[in-house]
Formats: C-alpha cells, sequence, structure tokens
C-alpha cells in the first residue's frame, strides 16, 4: 500500500485491520476497518497526526509506507495525539523509545493518560483551543472537542489546506480500497453510509450532545477535507459526513425516521408466534421495520437500526421472573447509548408468571419511551391476543408518522 497524498506534503499514512477481532473488544467488524495516520511536513519540522496500535502489523505498514516518503519515526518532530484510546496511541512507548527528542502535543486532560498508559512525561506538551504550532509554510491549529468521545479529544487543523484532522469524529467502520469520497463505487458507497451509521452509534452515539457542540464550534473553520481516522476522506464534499454526523447526533432524543427497529427472542417459540402477523401489520401501516433476532444477531447491528428508528417493537418471553438475558442485555447497549424518547410496544409469552414487564417498566422510565402497546399472554398466543398485538402494532405505526409529521 502507497501513502495518500492529501496536499502537497500532506499524506495519510494507514492500515487495513481485517475481521478477525472485535473492536474495542465489543463490536464485530465484518468488513474490518482503518486505521489512518497523517503526515504533514513542513520547511523545517514534520509532524505525524495519530499514531497506531500493532494491529495485525499495522505498525509496520506504517513504517514502510513513511519510508516511502523517505520518512522514519526517527524523522518525527511533533506527534500530535487527537485522542487516547490505544488503537490511536498503542505504539506510542515504542514510538518514544526510537525518538526520545519527539515532541507529544495533547489536551492538558490526555497528558495523564500519555503516563499511565505508556509511562512517557518529559516529552509531552498540554494544548488548549487556539494554540498552534509553526512547522515551516505548515500551522497545525487545535480545537478541543471532549467527549468525541472520550473527555480528552480534539481534533488539529492545517489553515494553509484547509484539511480537518478529526480523529474517530466524522469515521466509518469498513476498509475501502479507495481514499477519497470522490473516488468511490457504489459497491463502497452502499458499504459507506451503514458502516457509517452502525459506527457512529456503537461508538459515538452515547456522546451525541458532545457531537452537536463541537460541529456547532467547528463552523468558524474553512474545511476543505475532513481525514478521520477510521474510513475515508471527504475532500469532494465534507460537509456532507459533517451533516451526517448532526443527523445522528439528533436522532438521540428523536424523532428519527419513519422506521421500526424489531427485536425479539424466544425459547419455545411462543414469542416468536406472533412476529410475522406484528411485523406484517407494521408495514402494511406503510412502516419500514428493521428485524432483528437475538442473540442470534450482534447488539451492535441492533443499536444501528434503532438509532435510526423512531419506534421499537421488543418481543420477549419471561425466564426465571425476569427479562429473557439476551433481551436484557440489548436494552442494557440501548440505556448506556442513551436511545431516547422511542415509540415501543412490548410483547412475550409467560410460563408460570410473568415479570419480564416488571423489570422493563425501568427503562422504558429512564429513556422517556412511549409505550404504546403491551402485549403479555401465558403460553401460546390466543386468538384475543392476536387482534391484541395487532391493534397495538397499528398504534405503534400511527405514533410514529404523527411523531415525525409534528417535527417537520
Amino acid at each position: 500500500m502507497k501513502p495518500n497524498m492529501l496536499a502537497s506534503k500532506v499524506h495519510r499514512v494507514y492500515a487495513r485491520i481485517g475481521d478477525r477481532d472485535l473492536f474495542e473488544g465489543i463490536w464485530p467488524i465484518p468488513h474490518g476497518v482503518l486505521l489512518n495516520s497523517y503526515v504533514v511536513q513542513g520547511s523545517h519540522s514534520t509532524a505525524l497526526i495519530d499514531l497506531v496500535k500493532d494491529w495485525e502489523g499495522a505498525v509496520d505498514v506504517i513504517q514502510g509506507q513513511l519510508k516511502s516518503l523517505n520518512l522514519s519515526f526517527e524523522d518525527i518532530d511533533y506527534l500530535v495525539l487527537n485522542h487516547m484510546e490505544p488503537d490511536h496511541t498503542g505504539s506510542l512507548a515504542e514510538l518514544c523509545k526510537r525518538n526520545p527528542k519527539i515532541k507529544i502535543i495533547c489536551t492538558k486532560k490526555a497528558v495523564p493518560l500519555v503516563e499511565a498508559f505508556y509511562g512517557v512525561t518529559g516529552q509531552v506538551r498540554a494544548v488548549v483551543s487556539g494554540d498552534s504550532i509553526d512547522l515551516g509554510g505548515k500551522t497545525l491549529v487545535f480545537e478541543e472537542t471532549p467527549n468525541i468521545h472520550w473527555p480528552e479529544t480534539m481534533m488539529t487543523y492545517l489553515p494553509e489546506d484547509k484539511i480537518l484532522f478529526s480523529c474517530d469524529g466524522f469515521g466509518s467502520f469498513g476498509q475501502y480500497e479507495h481514499c477519497y469520497d470522490d473516488e468511490l463505487t457504489d459497491k463502497e458507497w452502499a458499504l459507506l453510509i451503514p458502516e457509517t451509521e452502525r459506527y457512529y452509534a456503537n461508538i459515538v452515539s452515547s456522546f451525541s450532545p458532545f457531537v452537536l457542540r463541537g460541529i456547532k464550534k467547528l463552523e468558524v473553520l474553512d474545511i476543505a477535507m475532513v481525514a478521520p481516522s477510521h474510513g475515508i476522506v471527504w475532500r469532494k464534499n465534507p460537509n456532507q459526513i459533517i451533516e451526517l454526523y448532526k443527523k445522528l447526533a439528533e436522532n438521540m432524543n428523536g424523532p428519527a425516521e419513519d422506521e421500526v427497529t424489531f427485536i425479539f427472542s424466544s425459547m419455545y417459540g411462543n414469542t416468536a408466534a406472533l412476529v410475522p402477523l406484528i411485523q406484517k401489520t407494521l408495514e402494511d401501516e406503510g412502516i419500514t421495520v428493521h428485524l432483528h433476532q437475538v442473540p442470534q444477531e450482534h447488539a451492535s447491528f441492533v443499536l444501528a437500526s434503532a438509532w435510526r428508528s423512531s419506534g421499537l417493537v421488543l418481543g420477549m418471553p419471561t425466564y426465571e421472573y425476569k427479562m429473557f438475558p439476551p433481551m436484557a442485555h440489548v436494552l442494557d447497549i440501548l440505556e448506556r447509548s442513551h436511545l431516547n424518547n422511542r415509540k415501543v410496544m412490548r410483547f412475550g409469552s409467560f410460563g408460570w408468571s410473568g415479570g419480564a414487564q416488571k423489570q422493563f417498566e425501568p427503562f422504558v422510565d429512564a429513556l422517556k419511551w412511549d409505550c404504546v402497546g403491551i402485549v403479555e399472554y401465558q403460553g401460546a398466543p390466543k386468538a384475543s391476543d392476536r387482534e391484541r398485538a395487532v391493534e397495538s402494532a397499528k398504534k405503534l405505526a400511527q405514533s410514529v408518522k404523527e411523531w415525525s409529521r409534528s417535527s417537520k
């Protein structure tokens, strides 16, 4: 792989990571992920913006690309750490051993993390919004963007070329053969948008208020290119990814799309028996339905659908007086991500006694969900249960459509 030239003396050096591991130890990456670092060369100094961890040989790959630019780690004067998460800093200790004179640039909140993670202290310089470094014809300007998505995060702006190095902000899952938005094939576009939405839902969603604040701060910058540390570089239409992130952030409190995410688990088929009926009722009402069965599907994909949907259907049996554990896990993920203000219906079977509803209610309260229908039944669903399910599904569909119309 060769470096990509973003502008004169500005390059992306990157590694492709496959699907073997889970991102952050939890999220599947069936299409892999890119680790992007950026080299900015001035007339008297060179900066490397963000590192990589030694994941599937990423460090060697980056070194090879630096070599093709007639550079090595020893030639780097400044290392800018926009974000301290190990996928962007994992090789820091080794780099400092090889280049003890390198100056590490980060926010004040990142300084103790540099020491805690890597035992590095003396080479670190803290910056605040508006601080800058002159590399010689290239200037790095720093803008603190806390909680996108750790408290210490910042972004780096190169005014001479109008490039925003945004680290995890505006990132995406997936590997792409092409570097830039104006080079992508139709197949790559078909992957990029869903994998950007899933990345946002999985990684960034719980910090959505901070995303909106960060985007507001960035409005003063003249941005011709957005260069994140995961995914592609946006140069033809950088505003597209900024607007997508803004829209996704606004989904936190709804309304989102006129869609329903339908999540269910079933032990012996009695809860699953109502799934086709409820799904058909919603679709007959003109609602797009995203159907997920857990634990067969990972919560990563469930959360991505739920984040773009104004409505939820939750099907779960009672299991030992509580919610069926796979559904309890999904609800925990939705709560951690602050999936607020959704229109919701719940249904499910129980045996000797109920109990799922009692455990479900705190989630409804915490997330301020509007629960339009509950359909619980003992054993297999009867004709009356089917009628109640249809009635609740129609009510849910109407609520979703009315909510969307009222927001326009």
